[in-house]
């Protein structure tokens, strides 16, 4: 009986250590060095090949810093090399970072609830197709709502009614865009733009406002956009868009003055709406060479036409930062949502978020949260978001790791889409997870 009971007793301390070997295996010590040297490696790579201008990267713990490098330069001139104090255009990092956060704080508070109906908080929206879509619907991008509706160009006409874009370039079709051509001939609709101020018109560029009449448009085509099944997964801009409506209606306060809350709580500075509010444009990166809508090289204004249209502030996208800020905010979220022993979200609120709530249905999303179906570069547990403008960030919080790529690659042009082919984002994330 004492020979057996050894025996049992050996048995179990081997498959004790073989656990503690592998736990200690998955959460092994972080090599600084050798992470280092493999993306100095990425982004000598990047550079060369002309993924991008310029690029921050940031590996942290929920505890600290591990990794924080610049490279590159602003843009392909090549005269300015990117600062740490520089701020990049999120894009749709914004949707997480933006319209997310403070949807987590308000379902925390009780002023929000996940089955809120946008037609129960927006009136405009009562008796429309749309009016009973549920705020955990838009957060999940389950809500049939059509990917994106490019307001901007009902503002732009041509004399003779020919179409603003030709896939052939030509005498009249000189410029390009993404992969098109611009009619040289474009004329703005004066009724809603303005190339200076008027009383109570929006400024969407620097030198351009918009008629706030504009609006109604805007919103009678996001609810006439449900053409696709519900419950069924379709990212769309459109979702964001509902969600920055339902808070700002709820509420009676503006976006913008919600995230300033929230990161003044974490006392973080470079991150906000139309960066040059509150940074000089020499810390703004460039983005597109826009020959469409604004006629320029659009540097310290948001990229994206819907959310440009909005004023910069939108749930879509509009928001600019540099890697230190949102380092502070995967830690807080890595931490169940507690900065320095300041509460910023509720632990159970976070969790929520941050789960695949439709996983058993083949949907790999949190609310808001962009998550991936477990592959070689992701696992259930990660999460976080991308950006159009070719910034990333995802947390792992099996291994304590999270991984901040902020690049500007639609500068020039949104055509450049090397990073993607070469899965730059993505390798980078395994390497600092192996």
């Amino acid at each position: 009986m004492k020979n057996i009971l050894t025996k049992i007793a050996i048995v179990c301390l081997i498959f004790l250590g073989m656990n503690g070997y592998s736990q200690e295996k998955s959460k092994k010590p972080f090599d600084v060095k050798r992470n280092e040297v493999y993306i100095d490696s990425m982004m000598t790579n990047a550079l060369s090949k002309g993924f991008f201008p310029g690029a921050q990267i940031m590996v942290g713990t929920k505890d600290g810093i591990l990794i924080s490098k610049n490279y590159g330069f602003q843009d392909y001139y090549k005269k300015q090399a990117v600062k740490s104090e520089d701020v990049f255009d999120l894009a749709s990092m914004s949707k997480v970072l933006g319209a997310t956060l403070v949807t987590m704080r308000l379902v925390g508070d009780g002023k929000l609830k996940l089955t809120d109906q946008v037609g129960e908080i927006v009136p405009m929206y009562k008796n429309t197709a749309i009016s009973d879509l549920t705020l955990f619907e838009l957060l999940t991008h389950t809500s049939g709502l059509t990917p994106s509706i490019t307001f901007y160009q009902a503002l732009l006409s041509t004399p003779d009614n020919s179409p603003l874009l030709n896939k052939e370039k030509s005498e009249q079709y000189v410029e390009p865009f993404d992969v098109m051509f611009v009619n040289k001939n474009i004329v703005y609709d004066s009724k809603y733009l303005a190339f200076e101020p008027k009383e109570n018109w929006v400024q969407i560029y620097k030198n351009m406002w918009l008629n706030p009449e504009f609006y109604p448009s805007v919103y009678d085509r996001i609810a006439k956009a449900n053409t696709n099944p519900r419950g069924k997964y379709l990212y769309s801009d459109l979702n964001l868009l509902l969600v920055k409506q339902m808070i700002e209606t709820k509420t009676g306060k503006k976006l913008d003055q919600f995230t300033n809350e929230i990161y003044t709580e974490l006392g973080i500075s470079r991150i906000g709406y139309n960066p040059l509010k509150w940074t000089s444009i020499d810390n703004v990166m460039p983005t597109e060479v826009d020959n469409l809508f604004r006629k320029d090289t659009i540097k310290g204004y948001v990229h994206d036409e819907a959310a440009a249209i909005f004023g910069g502030v939108s749930g879509n996208a509009g928001l600019f930062a540099n890697a230190e800020s949102i380092s502070v905010i995967c830690k807080m979220l890595m931490n169940n949502g507690n900065f320095k022993g300041k509460q910023i979200l509720k632990a159970n609120v976070v969790k929520e978020f941050t789960d695949s709530p439709l996983a058993k249905e083949g949907i790999y999303r949190g609310l808001g949260f962009d998550k991936r179906k477990p592959d070689e570069f992701f696992t259930k547990d990660d999460f976080g978001h991308t950006g159009f403008t070719g910034t990333f960030f995802f947390m792992n919080p099996n291994t304590n790791r999270f991984l901040i790529i902020l690049t500007n690659r639609v500068n020039p042009t949104r055509t450049n889409r090397l990073m993607y082919k070469d899965d730059f984002s993505t390798k980078i994330w395994k390497q600092i997870n192996k």
